[in-house]
């Protein structure tokens, strides 16, 4: 089994955050690789990696990093693959990483979820590989189906909940 998407982040702080989009790959059956790399402390490994991914069949890469937060944007320099940035909460919120992704120049995008938002970062990694493929289209559309019955169920369960000025 090959990966097809890979799940880089600066350091293994930020597993507790990235786990969100491993076992999202992990219920949909998609081959996923975790790795740490460091921008700045492993420069020559994150070049590598960027430039081989492609060879090795990676689809889409899934990068995060807090603070100066640069290694979505190194990677996304060296490779045409679709990087995803996750920017995590380790310092000002999260804010400093969160601009340091977004603020990419013209040629080196970075498409950029929220703070900490590794399951959006998973689930448009799938959205990108599926455009081809029904098979992965259909767990989309049961993935949201099942976002959707959550919604009703809870709206079920509130109508339950009575008050004596609650006019649902």
């Amino acid at each position: 089994m090959k990966p097809v998407v890979s799940i880089i982040m600066g350091s293994t702080s930020d597993l507790p955050i990235m786990e969100k989009a491993a076992q999202f790959f992990e219920d949909m059956e998609i081959p996923f690789e975790m790795n740490a790399l460091s921008a700045h402390r492993t420069p020559e490994a994150v070049e590598q990696f960027a430039k081989d991914a492609y060879a090795r069949g990676i689809q889409v890469i899934i990068a995060a990093a807090g603070m100066a937060a640069h290694l979505p944007g190194v990677i996304a320099s060296m490779t045409t693959l679709p990087v995803i940035g996750v920017p995590i909460n380790s310092s000002l919120e999260g804010m400093d990483a969160l601009l340091a992704m977004v603020q990419m120049p013209p040629g080196v995008p970075v498409a950029t979820v929220g703070i900490n938002g590794a399951l959006n970062a998973a689930i448009l990694a799938l959205q990108i590989i599926s455009v081809n493929d029904e098979q992965l289209q259909q767990k989309l559309v049961d993935y949201k189906a099942g976002l959707k019955n959550k919604i009703t169920k809870a709206n079920e369960e509130l109508a339950a909940i009575k008050y004596k000025f609650k006019t649902n």
